[in-house]
Parts: structure tokens; sequence; C-alpha cells
């Protein structure tokens, strides 16, 4: 929403559907590894979210290998969704069961608050990990109950990154879970050097998301490949 936090920017400013967007990156390349961070799962109904992600993943080789969600922050694109935004966690935590059941590859029935179907089956199918970002003490918690690792949110400081993913590990524990596995995402910066990340792997961060500085494409590509140069990923 224009105006409404400190990144916001012109309401022109193309804002790309994450599934169309990485269908076109697929397509367009035969090695790149492919994930969302975040897709707001509340916006989405399960049933063809589901179709949409597995096809996703057939088509480009089995190259999508993270699901990250997230609930979203803006009342205003809950309501032009009609969703009911106070009710956005509960529909994401049944969502993530929905998305589970029909990747199962049988037909699944189901019956909760906000999704009822019978006897359906969805192929193709996909085992995919799913993640949850935020910076709510509830993302924390629901990434530890219900997801395989937390994106702890951009506007958090470290030591609240810290302190929110130690909350992921508990719930994770309390839900009957191994917390060592879960895996923790957080952002970095291009400029970072080998011994700060090596530093983040010790505070448990097992993946970091770096984004190019500068709107010239030429030069984005420039500025990651520089980036994945440094750490041996080229």
């Amino acid at each position: 929403m224009p105006g409404s936090a400190p990144w916001s920017s012109p309401p022109t400013t193309p804002c790309l559907d994450p599934l169309d967007c990485l269908s076109y990156v697929a397509a367009n390349t035969s090695r790149l590894l492919l994930g969302t961070g975040v897709l707001l799962l509340p916006h989405h109904h399960p049933v063809p979210l589901a179709k949409r992600l597995a096809t996703v993943d057939l088509l480009s080789g089995g190259r999508l290998r993270l699901l990250t969600v997230g609930v979203g922050a803006l009342p205003g694109e809950a309501a032009a969704v009609g969703v009911d935004f106070t009710t956005r966690g509960r529909r994401a935590d049944e969502a993530i069961e929905v998305l589970r059941l029909l990747w199962s590859g049988r037909p699944v029935s189901h019956a909760g608050e906000f999704f009822r179907f019978e006897d359906v089956c969805s192929c193709p199918t996909a085992d995919l990990p799913i993640h949850v970002g935020g910076s709510s003490a509830a993302a924390a918690r629901r990434a530890g109950r219900l997801g395989h690792g937390y994106f702890a949110g951009g506007m958090l400081a470290p030591g609240e990154r810290a302190r929110q993913f130690d909350l992921a590990r508990t719930a994770a524990a309390d839900a009957g879970h191994d917390p060592a596995a879960l895996e923790y995402t957080r952002w970095g910066s291009l400029d970072l050097l080998p011994e700060k990340v090596e530093a983040l792997a010790v505070q448990g961060v097992t993946r970091l998301v770096v984004s190019a500085t500068s709107p010239d494409p030429s030069r984005q590509r420039d500025e990651l490949s520089a980036f994945a140069e440094r750490f041996g990923l080229s």
C-alpha cells in the first residue's frame, strides 16, 4: 500500500505474482533452485494453490525447493481479496494442513473452519518444505509448530531475530518436533564477508537472502555474480 511503510513505493511499481514469476524463471534457467519468500498464504485458496505449486515444481524438473509463507500485515490487502484480516493466522494454519493433505497423492477430504471438500485427488503432487516468515511472535510459533523453518522479518533487529528463532525452536519442541532440525533464514547483504557468514552459521542461520541494490538489471547481475564468486557459488 503506497505510503503505509518505510519501503513504500509508487502504486505503479510492478509487484509480480510469485508463482508466475517462478514459472518464467524456471523456463529461462536450468540450474537455479526456486522458492518463495514470502507468499501470503491467507490470500490464496489452498486447493488451486496446491496444484499451482506442484505444477511449477514438475515443469521446472523438481527445482521448486522451498515454500515460505506469511500471513500479511496490511488489512487493506486482505479486504481486497475477501479475507477477514483478524482470522488470517488461523486461515494460514488450516491452509498448511490442506496443502500437505493434497500433496499426498491420494483422495482426501477436509472439513475445517475455512475450507471444506470431499474426495479430492490433486495431481501432480509435491513434497515441499514449508517455512514461515514474519516478524511477530505468532509467526515464530507457527514456524516451530507447523513448519520446517523460520524466516525472520527484515525489520527486526539482530537481537530480536535471535529471540524469535529461540521462540520458534521452543514451539517446535512443544509440538514434538526436533528443534535442531528447524532451519533459520534471515536477510543478509551483498557486502557480507565469509567470516561474518561463519559467525551467523554458529548462531544457527542456515540460509541468507540477499538482493541486488542497483536499479539497473545489468548491474544487478554483476552484483549477484560477484557475491556468488566470493562464496564459490558460481
